[in-house]
């Protein structure tokens, strides 16, 4: 395992920029997660990282050690790093056991068998050894590509959209599986995937992209609950922008009430110290930060809801019209067009800048 740096790291075909001044360092150890839409360069970036692509500007170091600066880079197979591929790549020809064993040179046949023995044990599919791909199941293969990126004990893992192919419970499934065989074996991981459900659960640290650039590098935590910035709030989560006027640094003042916390936001150059007050921002409110409750007499009214078996997502019309989101235990089963009471449940504010 090795830590994995990118230090302003450029890349670009023609006249498109591809990826921009990237940079973000994922410590030893950790499972890291390049997340964004499709086009914003996460997959240019692995590629960069693997040694399939040059790059043009900054420098990529995997274990202290440069592996690409512009003009140069340490060709893919010397730098000691495992792939996971979108469609697995298995051998068809060849047995699990023998997928598995295929990066294991330089080993006699009896240390060969027995790392294979080993990832076989870790990943669940001892009894498949003599098996072939087409004999398994989606998430199976997966395992068994993951075990054969382990098997050399690379210094750092990379997968790309490594469950886009599996069904949504097994994707949960697997990736909380993949998870644990990673820090199992203490390696180094990262991770490119278009979905925020994925990376959070996958992921100790997560880098949002947009536009070649990473707008924030961040735990998942602190990606929902204090994103940087409009894009990252707005895709990562769920979550509506209500009109907020700023009372003083720490206060700001919603139709739904006055929320507590330290206001993340320039109003001017001055900052808050000097403002006039009264200006306004736009406040974030997540489905969880407005609670139901039937003793408020504070009401909005139910406009859209999506069951969601333990729970339903109510859209809210709030007396202004501005629409916010909340999560309501699904034994509240309100009609449509009915008004309910709600309630603020706030820790901290989000707040951004008028636009």
């Amino acid at each position: 395992m090795a830590e994995l740096v990118l230090d302003s790291v450029s890349q670009s075909y023609a006249d498109r920029q591809i990826i921009a001044d990237l940079s973000f360092t994922l410590p030893e150890g950790a499972i890291g997660c390049l997340l964004g839409p499709s086009g914003c360069g996460k997959t240019t970036a692995l590629r960069c990282i693997s040694g399939f692509e040059p790059i043009q500007d900054g420098e990529i170091r995997i274990g202290g050690e440069v592996v690409s600066r512009p003009g140069w880079m340490l060709a893919a197979e010397k730098r000691r790093v495992g792939m996971v591929f979108q469609d697995y790549a298995l051998f068809p020809h060849l047995t699990v056991a023998k997928n598995v064993g295929f990066g294991l040179r330089g080993k006699s046949a009896a240390e060969k068998q027995a790392r294979i023995d080993e990832l076989l044990g870790l990943v669940g599919l001892a009894g498949h050894a003599n098996q072939y791909p087409h004999q398994l199941s989606g998430g199976q293969q997966q395992r068994v590509a993951l075990a054969r990126a382990l098997a050399p004990r690379p210094r750092l893992i990379l997968m790309d959209e490594p469950f886009s192919n599996l069904d949504v419970e097994l994707r949960e499934r697997l990736s909380l599986e993949v998870r644990d065989i990673l820090k199992r074996e203490a390696t180094t991981a990262l991770i490119v995937t278009h979905d925020q459900h994925e990376a959070f659960s996958l992921a100790d640290w997560v880098g949002v992209m947009h536009q070649g650039r990473i707008q924030q590098w961040d735990t998942p935590y602190n990606l929902y609950h204090e994103p940087a910035n409009r894009f990252v709030a707005d895709f990562v989560g769920q979550g509506a922008l209500v009109t907020g006027e700023v009372i003083n640094d720490h206060q700001v003042e919603i139709e739904l009430g006055v929320l507590d916390g330290h206001i993340p936001v320039d109003c001017d150059a001055s900052g808050c110290d000097e403002c006039v007050r009264s200006c306004h921002v736009d406040v974030l409110l997540r489905p969880d930060d407005i609670v139901h409750d039937d003793d408020s007499l504070l009401l909005a009214e139910v406009e859209n809801k999506a069951f969601r078996g333990a729970e339903f997502l109510y859209t809210l019309k709030l007396p202004s019209g501005q629409r916010a989101l909340s999560l309501v235990p699904s034994h509240h089963n309100h009609a449509i067009g009915e008004k309910i009471g709600i309630r603020l449940a706030v820790d901290h504010v989000v707040a951004f800048r008028r636009e």
